[in-house]
């Protein structure tokens, strides 16, 4: 009972971390002077450093089991500092539906693929109803948002498509490299402070080359200190101490409730108009999360046991120190 509730209490920090994700968007076009990528490399980028500069003690504690890990989050902090440059540039380039959702949406299909090389990890059949659902339901958004903005060329829409594949890689292979550095003992804080921590180093020089209109005026600034506190510092917050408690590839699947929220956003806030086909796409997605967090305690599942195993292993050895 105690490690389903851990599985439950991982599924529910995803979720809240997806919810503040799903703000971006909307709370980007207050800001329309500024460009995508100034606003992923700054919000990334200083967020990252929030993030290391918060658990600073933690990292230094931790340093051995750090070091250990490096190669791992080495990569992890490579695959952040390419996410938000591919993922806002597919937004600009293919729109910010379709960018959004086959960013989010391909997510899961690279997650189950790294885990299954990476680690052999066996994909349950309710994972796979899982992504079938959340997967579907983000298809039907993209279809109602995948015409590009007037006078854009099929290639740059191409482009686009192509650049969320990429976003789609690094944003399944770091949350990959944190949930591994996690599931060696090394806390949630101080494995996402360091590559994210990392990451916002390398992406200090985009925020030199692009950032200047974020400081032109007080509604710019206040749009980047809002994505870097709240969705990329508070958020990833949430998730590192949910992938403590689920697998990558689940934790993946949660996100699709991303695009959901930023829909609905842009219906209530932005006012832009949800067909029903957009409708039957959130469905689908609320679908799939409850088919991944309703489970029922006296069954056995591969993916639970496997999440026992790894939050038994991480608190012996918080016992231990």
């Amino acid at each position: 009972m105690k490690q389903s509730f851990g599985y439950r209490a991982g599924a529910v920090l995803v979720l809240a971390a997806s919810i503040l994700w799903g703000t971006t968007g909307t709370v980007a076009t207050f800001a329309p002077e500024v460009s995508p990528i100034a606003i992923g490399a700054a919000a990334m980028g200083f967020g990252g450093l929030l993030q290391a500069l918060i658990a600073l003690r933690s990292i230094r504690h931790n340093g051995h089991g750090l070091r250990e890990q490096l190669s791992i989050v080495a990569l992890g902090a490579i695959a952040v500092t390419i996410y938000p440059l591919a993922f806002y540039s597919s937004m600009h380039l293919a729109g910010v539906a379709a960018g959004t959702v086959v960013s989010i949406g391909s997510a899961p299909i690279f997650a189950s693929i790294i885990e299954r090389v990476a680690d052999r990890h066996r994909l349950t059949r309710r994972w796979a109803a899982g992504a079938a659902l959340g997967i579907a339901g983000a298809a039907l958004l993209c279809v109602i948002g995948s015409e590009t903005p007037a006078g854009s060329r099929a290639l740059e829409s191409e482009l686009g498509i192509g650049l969320g594949l990429l976003a789609g890689l690094t944003y399944a292979l770091y949350s990959w490299a944190a949930h591994r550095v996690i599931a060696t003992g090394v806390p949630a804080r101080p494995a996402m402070g360091s590559i994210f921590g990392l990451a916002g180093v390398m992406l200090m020089p985009v925020v030199l080359v692009t950032g200047a209109p974020l400081l032109s005026s007080w509604s710019n600034a206040s749009v980047g200190i809002y994505m870097a506190v709240v969705p990329m510092f508070a958020g990833y917050v949430l998730f590192g101490m949910g992938l403590a408690r689920v697998r990558a590839s689940t934790a993946i699947i949660l996100t699709l409730v991303e695009p959901v929220v930023a829909t609905l956003l842009a219906v209530v806030i932005v006012g832009e108009q949800l067909p029903t086909l957009g409708w039957v796409g959130i469905g689908l997605i609320v679908s799939s999360l409850i088919v991944l967090t309703v489970r029922s305690p006296l069954r056995s599942d591969p993916t639970i046991l496997s999440n026992q195993h790894e939050d038994r292993h991480i608190e012996e050895l918080a016992g231990e120190r």
